[in-house]
């Protein structure tokens, strides 16, 4: 299992870190150990003091593909669930300034955590319309809605499959929507699909 991200795929988030509107998909990776299950606790690393949340709907490859056509990109994943992509924003800056990767701003343990249960694809209406979005502490930080995606999920399967075979049980962070910022310990995180609770999880 491998998890792949897509950076910049919502424009009211790049316009709010300032970052150039991508041609084609910003892809990026995690490592397996950055996945976090069960609704378990996150751990603030002891090497950042400067972690954003950055709730993302995650789709499930559900079959093997490579080089795979958009129009048939649809019958590649099953599920959608719903994860944060917590990055170390103040490593990710020092690294982007020496123009370096975003490995350890993006991958380190824990950095990854998704929902117990993903949904089956067939139980939304369209998958270009969903809504989705990030409490913490039980205020509103985050809502998107797919229909705001640059990339949409056909085109982000088949343009990462260009590039990597993808394996039943891959996983895809599709983007993230505006209103990204910092987590403290002792912040309670809940994720939601519509109106649908699918991740709670502590800052410890």
């Amino acid at each position: 299992m491998r998890i792949f991200a897509v950076g910049r795929n919502y424009v009211e988030h790049i316009e709010e870190l300032n970052n150039q509107r991508p041609d084609e998909p910003v892809i990026f990776t995690k490592p397996d150990t950055a996945l976090l299950k069960n609704n378990a606790p996150f751990y603030y690393p002891d090497f950042s003091s400067d972690v954003h949340h950055e709730v993302e709907l995650v789709i499930r490859i559900s079959k093997d593909g490579k080089n795979i056509v958009e129009k048939f990109a649809h019958k590649y994943y099953d599920r959608i669930g719903i994860g944060v992509d917590f990055t170390a924003r103040d490593l990710q800056s020092k690294l982007k300034e020496k123009g370096l990767p975003w490995d350890l701003a993006k991958g380190f343990d824990g950095s990854a955590p998704v929902s117990p249960r993903f949904i089956p694809v067939h139980d939304f209406k369209d998958v270009r319309n969903i809504n989705f979005h990030l409490n913490v502490d039980g205020v509103l930080k985050q809502k998107g809605n797919t229909s705001l995606m640059l990339f949409p999920f056909d085109y982000i399967i088949s343009y990462i499959s260009r590039f990597f075979t993808l394996r039943v049980g891959d996983l895809i962070f599709t983007g993230t929507p505006k209103g990204v910022g910092p987590v403290t310990i002792g912040n309670l995180l809940t994720a939601y699909i519509e109106n649908e609770k699918l991740l709670e999880f502590e800052v410890r």
